[in-house]
């Protein structure tokens, strides 16, 4: 139970981002929260997008908030899904706790907003757990899954694709599918992508991972990731999806224009990355509404919060994973919460209006301080 019988109010905002639909806490974790003496607030409707209406927060004995503002002026913790937008920078306040994805390194104006304000702010994606970002698996797994449902559906004429079924039939080959990156959501594209029946290559750096894919998924191909495997394989893809990560950093830009001229016309390219810039230098980030657009003749999809289409599930993934955290930080406050989950550490971006994230700073220029404590 919590230290010293701390109470602390965990405020959960509506997410504002454009066709943004998941919510941070699920009305069961809302609940569990105020069994143990905290005060949750909810703003209303802030459920409503993944399928948790107001009344299930209500009856978990969540108090509902009218206002945006209102959440962020009685909680000491904020908990959301994505990163604070312009008009959310001036809510937050010195020594304020802010947890969310906030993927700092491909914005500098964010970064600088938020080192501003004062508060304490810990980035999902860069809390780390041996080796393996635990906060950010679950959205890799739905974006990995989501990008092949999205290329083969806009591989179809009618969406200006090249109209080739990734699943072939018989009597015709299958489609051309090329996975850069064999992390979390690499794997999983891949996977999906082998369901369909589609002809699959993963490139990756790794040999010791390149191992792994070579046994656990038998009908994949594994090639090394050079720019010449790339160049070799470019004129043939009907799909390429992007799924580089370095963690906390920017995504490397792995594809340029040159390398698209040499795709047949009405290729789709997915980048996952775009949450981490993107990793084709033609990439900018789009939106559920529009979420694709052409550059030499390939289309790119490049929606900035992919797993915000599969709302409820997403929701449900992703507050398996932080809701321990949340917990922890709650019952201990920050301090003590490190203590007891040192995987937080990594996880504090800013911190006192200092930047403690380094592929952050190193990403904008930026001075890096240590942890105060």
């Amino acid at each position: 139970m919590m230290a010293d019988n701390r109470r602390m109010v965990i405020g959960v905002p509506k997410e504002i981002k454009e066709q943004e639909n998941r919510v941070a806490l699920l009305p069961s974790a809302a609940y569990q929260l105020i069994k143990r003496g905290h005060v949750v607030v909810v703003e209303q409707n802030a459920g409503v997008g993944a399928g948790y209406p107001d009344d299930e927060y209500r009856a978990a004995g969540a108090k509902l908030a009218t206002g945006h503002a209102e959440v962020f002026e009685q909680a000491d913790l904020i908990v959301k899904v994505k990163e604070p937008l312009s008009s959310e920078y001036p809510l937050l306040r010195q020594g304020q706790l802010l947890f969310t994805y906030l993927h700092l390194a491909a914005n500098r104006t964010l970064t600088e907003a938020l080192m501003q304000s004062g508060a304490t702010c810990i980035a999902y994606e860069s809390v780390e757990m041996n080796r393996r970002l635990p906060l950010l698996e679950p959205m890799s797994e739905i974006a990995g899954r989501m990008s092949v449902i999205m290329g083969g559906y806009f591989l179809a004429k009618h969406n200006q694709g090249k109209g080739v079924l990734l699943g072939g039939v018989p009597g015709v080959l299958p489609g051309k599918v090329v996975v850069i990156g064999g992390g979390t959501s690499g794997v999983n594209a891949a996977r999906m992508a082998m369901g369909l029946g589609a002809d699959v290559t993963i490139l990756e750096v790794d040999l010791e991972r390149m191992r792994f894919l070579d046994i656990t998924m038998h009908t994949a191909h594994t090639l090394y990731s050079s720019e010449a495997s790339l160049l070799e394989l470019l004129p043939s893809v009907d799909l390429m999806i992007g799924a580089v990560l370095v963690p906390g950093a920017r995504a490397p830009k792995l594809i340029n224009r040159e390398m698209l001229r040499m795709m047949k016309p009405g290729t789709v390219f997915v980048d996952i990355a775009i949450d981490q810039g993107g990793c084709a230098e033609t990439s900018r980030p789009t939106t559920h509404q529009a979420p694709t657009f052409f550059e030499e003749g390939v289309m790119h999809y490049c929606v900035a919060n992919m797993p915000g289409a599969y709302a409820r599930t997403a929701t449900q993934a992703l507050t398996n994973v932080t809701y321990r955290f949340i917990e922890t930080l709650a019952d201990y406050g920050l301090q003590e919460a490190l203590q007891k989950q040192p995987a937080l550490a990594k996880g504090i971006n800013i911190i006192d209006g200092k930047l403690t994230c380094a592929p952050v700073g190193e990403a904008h220029g930026i001075e890096v301080s240590p942890l105060p404590f």
